[in-house]
């Protein structure tokens, strides 16, 4: 097992035991709980069958607009892979929206974190705008490091890693 399966299962394992889950039933004061994701504009950022777009706490991934920055078409793949036609479930935390009017929200499915997973696998970095992500930032920043250490996805393929 490497470090960064170790510290994935880890990190996993942490947030579950938080309660991903914010709310009971199918709506929070943010916005749903599951939902269908039926478009993936990137690597971070989704559209559900409500319409609405959700952008991923604790995530950034390279830009695929303009000039796509190195790993951009990896990590919209890899997004698209793993939630594109599925049912997710969504939390959130303190803010509920961004300026782009885009729900901020952690996806899973059937458990198991993307956010967490983009990171651990090196399709993206760890970006915290607070007051968001305060309980989770330093798991998520392990998952960073180990995924550099081991020089997972775009840290051993981008020269420059772009975000």
């Amino acid at each position: 097992m490497t470090k960064t399966t170790a510290a994935w299962g880890l990190a996993t394992s942490l947030a579950l035991g938080m309660g991903v889950g914010m709310a009971c039933g199918d709506e929070t004061e943010c916005g749903p709980t599951e939902a269908v994701v039926v478009r993936v504009y990137d690597g971070d950022t989704i559209e559900l069958d409500s319409g609405e777009r959700v952008r991923y706490l604790l995530v950034d991934t390279p830009e695929l607009t303009g000039d796509p920055e190195c790993y951009a078409t990896e990590a919209t793949q890899f997004n698209r892979t793993l939630v594109e036609g599925k049912t997710v479930q969504l939390s959130y935390d303190a803010q509920c929206t961004d300026r782009y009017d885009r729900l901020l929200a952690y996806i899973s499915i059937n458990g198991a974190s993307v956010n967490e997973r983009l990171i651990s696998q090196g399709y993206a970095c760890v970006l915290q705008i607070p007051p968001n992500g305060e309980d989770r930032a330093a798991a998520y920043r392990q998952l960073q490091t180990d995924a550099q250490a081991d020089l997972v996805g775009l840290w051993g393929t981008c020269a420059e890693v772009p975000c």
